[in-house]
């Protein structure tokens, strides 16, 4: 199974923030620090090493200490996430890169592990979180995702022939999908703030 020290992790800030009225949505407060920030500190126990994927405010995002990388220019333009994943593929000098949302700062703090075990248990070439909704529908969460560093250039393929949802790219690859389940796990944990007013939500409750 992967060893921590064989992952590299990005947390991905790259978006437009259009539901945030185009605030970069990554240095948005939350519990007394931006989000992206809440992000990479929860994952940097969980992995080797740790990046962020942002387009915008590169200094402010560099201050804190982890490397940054834009969206590659190989993505195009509004390629979304899987920019973010490219550009983290492209960079990583590990055998792994795990990637997870900035405005999902609650997520597993067992994420790693868990898809981690799923991957090699399963022999495939990357492995993406699901969770057990309110209504009790299993949905893919695939923004966190672990993948081998060598689907590289099979993700540059999808995006340079026009593709753009994960979830299509992930129907390629073999792809495994570990589901957090709500009993057992923070309901909270999958809940991605997209909106200002949601943000406040998630740190109220």
């Amino acid at each position: 199974m992967p060893s921590a020290r064989d992952i590299t992790g990005l947390v991905l800030a790259g978006g437009r923030g259009l539901r945030m009225g185009g605030l970069d949505k990554g240095l948005q407060p939350f519990r007394g620090q931006p989000l992206a920030r809440h992000c990479l500190s929860r994952l940097a126990v969980q992995v080797g090493t740790t990046a962020l994927n942002a387009n915008r405010h590169l200094p402010q995002y560099a201050a804190w200490g982890a490397p940054v990388w834009p969206d590659s220019a190989d993505a195009g333009e509004f390629a979304g996430p899987l920019a973010g994943f490219l550009a983290g593929l492209e960079h990583c000098q590990t055998p792994y890169l795990c990637t997870v949302a900035c405005d999902t700062p609650l997520f597993p703090t067992d994420l790693v592990q868990r898809l981690a075990q799923a991957l090699d248990s399963q022999g495939c070439d990357l492995a993406m979180a699901a969770a057990i909704e309110e209504d009790a529908q299993v949905r893919n969460q695939p923004v966190f995702c672990l993948i081998k560093a060598t689907q590289r250039e099979s993700l540059r393929a999808f995006i340079a022939g026009g593709g753009r949802k994960i979830d299509t790219w992930t129907a390629t690859e073999r792809a495994a999908r570990v589901v957090f389940d709500r009993p057992h796990d923070d309901p909270r944990a999958f809940f991605n703030a997209n909106t200002l007013e949601q943000l406040r939500q998630l740190e109220r409750s």
